[in-house]
C-alpha cells in the first residue's frame, strides 16, 4: 500500500466577509498590525489579496500585494501563529509568483523589519535578495528604539518565466 501526499491547502480572494478573521490573525502577529481600514482600502483598490485555509476551513494566513509596472510589491503576507513553520508561507508565495507572473511583472519587491530574523530567513530561503534599507520605516516600541522607528530591509526577487525553483 503507498501513501499519497495531497495539499488540502486552499488559496481564496480576500473579501471584506473575511476581515474579522484576518484581524483576529493580524492582532495576533504584529506589535503594530495593520487596521481594519487598512484591509479595506486595499480591498477598495483592488490589490491582490489572497487567504489561505486548512483542510478543515480554518484561516492559516493571508497575503496582500501591489501592483506597479513590471513588478508586485508584496506590502502583507502573515501566517497564524499556531500553524507557522509548516510551510504556509512559501505556499503563499509561491502563489504570489504565479499571480506576478501572469501580470508580467519581472520583480517582487517587499520590506521587512530589520528585526524579523525568521521572516527575513524565508525570503532568503525563497530567493529574495538584500537590496537596501529604508531608515525608520516601521513603527518600534521607544525601549526598543530610541526613535520609536525600525529600519525596513529591503528586497526584491527577479523573476523568471519558470516557476520558483524551477529555472
Amino acid at each position: 500500500m503507498s501513501a499519497v501526499l495531497r495539499d488540502e491547502r486552499l488559496l481564496l480572494p480576500m473579501t471584506l466577509k473575511q476581515l474579522d478573521a484576518v484581524l483576529a490573525i493580524e492582532l495576533l502577529v504584529y506589535p503594530f498590525p495593520w487596521t481594519r481600514g487598512n484591509f479595506i482600502d486595499s480591498l477598495a483598490a483592488s490589490y491582490p489579496s489572497q487567504v489561505l485555509y486548512g483542510p478543515q476551513g480554518e484561516l492559516l494566513g493571508y497575503f496582500i500585494a501591489m501592483e506597479g509596472v513590471d513588478e508586485l510589491h508584496l506590502l502583507n503576507i502573515t501566517v497564524a501563529p499556531g500553524v507557522q513553520g509548516r510551510g504556509h508561507a512559501r505556499f503563499m508565495l509561491d502563489e504570489l509568483c504565479a499571480l506576478a507572473r501572469a501580470k508580467q511583472a519581472r520583480q517582487i519587491w517587499l520590506e521587512v523589519r530589520e528585526s524579523n530574523l525568521r521572516a527575513r530567513a524565508v525570503y532568503e530561503r525563497y530567493g529574495f535578495s538584500h537590496i537596501g534599507l529604508r531608515r525608520g520605516y516601521y513603527p518600534a516600541a521607544r525601549n526598543t528604539h530610541a526613535s520609536g522607528r525600525e529600519d525596513a530591509v529591503v528586497m526584491s526577487l527577479t523573476l523568471t518565466g519558470a516557476p520558483h525553483g524551477l529555472e
